[in-house]
């Protein structure tokens, strides 16, 4: 649906990623069963609702077309958030990532995002 998508990772989870070649996912993916992924109109308010005051976290943006078919779109659990959300049936693979960002915290403790992000 989109070509790239986007999930937000704490630092620390993200370079214990890197040296292990893949990135498995935080304790709510685990519990879900699937990395949570958003497009770029959907990663504000997902930081907002569910990293909200997170320090140390990075937008991980990620080729969609790379994870082939563990890729599904689907709605939010509960159905409550409008549209169809991406969801990895499967570990990230480094090679299907194409640019990683640090999402400092400003003076009201929101996310900032990189000039010029959706």
């Amino acid at each position: 649906m989109e070509r790239f998508i986007y999930t937000l990772v704490r630092t620390a989870d993200w370079r214990a990623a890197e040296a292990a070649g893949a990135y498995a996912g935080s304790a709510d993916d685990a519990r879900d069963g699937f990395l949570h992924f958003s497009a770029a109109g959907q990663v504000r308010a997902s930081a907002a609702k569910h990293r909200a005051g997170v320090p140390d976290l990075l937008l991980v943006e990620v080729d969609a077309a790379a994870l082939g078919v563990a890729l599904k779109w689907e709605p939010a659990a509960g159905g409550k958030r409008p549209g169809l959300f991406p969801h990895l049936y499967a570990a990230l693979p480094l090679a299907a990532v194409t640019r990683v960002v640090a999402l400092p915290l400003d003076a009201e403790g929101l996310h900032t995002f990189p000039e010029g992000f959706a």
